[in-house]
């Protein structure tokens, strides 16, 4: 008797232990279905994009100072608080004629081709899976130059605001060449082919170009300060009837962010996501022949924005599209804007075209970015 009444006490606190053990399994079941057990990974994403976030807004405040002193510096030294008079008192001084006239189009042409030609090549890089390439990769800066070419040989264009049309125009056609090109064959266009046949035409048609000026260098005299890249004369009639054109890039960029961001795992991985990789090669081609060249368009072909910029931001937030295209949209203006400021104070009261400074500062720059043990990679 004895020994029976111990199995059964031994047998019900192992019922009871078992029953303990359901319970907690219930419990911890309903935290996970109530996502209580994520707490740590969901905190540790937040904390991570309230860093991005506080991250971009020392971006725009940077981007306000480089601003100011965009329409502050120059031949002629403008103090701050006459800046801040002539933008909202429209007196009858030279300051504020040199402000109102000159440095505030001068800046806004800089924000307008600095946000697109660094969106242009976070795009590159990302649909072609290549963090050296940017838009020039594609044709963009050929196509622009050729057809800036024929204008002015051909039609006798001799102003920006008329061979703007035509850069705009040579730029489109060159990249969807380059796409068609690309896409010939079997199976759809893949990146390697695209960057073969970009670089491919591109060749092509800058042998074309450099043998029209050659033939008539007078003729083309006029175009060696556009073909330097530089702010000098442009005014927001130029800016105007391309902004629609940039826009419209800037919102299929946006766009496409997700889906690039599936594309970076692979194709074969991204078709098993749900991200339709066609579509979303179309959409970004799109974007960057009307970033890339739009902003080719207003100030001539301008190197090392679009190819060192997005890795200025993806060393700052990681791999992912949707944080790299709103950083790029700021930092790239940034360093635009800091080329130009240099351009003027180096040779006053000359200055230097902003595509030379933008070389000599990004190709150094670039250089550190890549020799890093941890270098930015896509």
């Amino acid at each position: 008797m004895e020994a029976g009444a111990v199995r059964v006490t031994v047998v019900t606190a192992g019922s009871r232990d078992a029953g303990e053990g359901r319970e907690a399994g219930d419990r911890r079941e309903d935290r996970a279905a109530q996502g209580q057990t994520s707490t740590v990974p969901v905190r540790g994403v937040a904390r991570r994009n309230s860093v991005r976030g506080a991250g971009f807004l020392v971006a725009l405040a940077a981007l306000a100072v480089v601003v100011l002193l965009s329409i502050s510096v120059g031949a002629r030294e403008i103090p701050l608080t006459v800046v801040w008079d002539a933008l909202f008192d429209h007196a009858d001084i030279d300051d504020h004629h040199v402000v109102r006239g000159l440095r505030l189009p001068r800046t806004v042409v800089g924000l307008v081709v600095g946000a697109a030609l660094g969106i242009a090549g976070a795009l590159t890089q990302a649909l072609t899976r290549n963090p050296l390439a940017d838009p020039g990769i594609l044709g963009v800066n050929a196509g622009a130059a050729l057809f800036v070419a024929l204008g002015i040989g051909v039609f006798g264009v001799g102003s920006v605001s008329g061979y703007l049309w035509f850069a705009f125009a040579g730029a489109l056609m060159v990249t969807v060449a380059v796409y068609l090109i690309g896409s010939a064959g079997r199976g759809p266009a893949d990146p390697v082919r695209l960057v073969l046949a970009g670089v491919a035409l591109g060749a092509v048609v800058s042998g074309i170009t450099t043998g029209l000026v050659l033939l008539d260098p007078q003729t083309f005299d006029q175009m060696r300060n556009w073909n330097a890249g530089s702010f000098v004369g442009r005014d927001l009639d130029v800016v105007w009837p391309v902004l629609p054109f940039l826009a419209a890039g800037l919102l299929l960029a946006m766009v496409s962010a997700r889906p690039l961001n599936a594309i970076g795992l692979g194709e074969d991985m991204a078709s098993s996501l749900g991200a339709n990789v066609t579509r979303t090669r179309v959409i970004v081609v799109i974007a960057v022949t009307l970033l890339a060249g739009g902003a080719t368009a207003i100030a001539g072909p301008i190197g090392f924005v679009g190819l060192m910029m997005p890795h200025v931001a993806r060393w700052i937030v990681g791999p992912d599209q949707r944080w790299i295209l709103p950083y790029t949209v700021v930092l790239a203006p940034i360093l635009l804007l800091s080329a130009d400021i240099l351009g003027r104070v180096l040779m006053r009261p000359g200055e230097v075209p902003v595509g030379i400074v933008t070389a000599f500062v990004g190709a150094p720059v670039l250089i550190i970015l890549i020799r890093r043990k941890k270098a930015s990679g896509l």
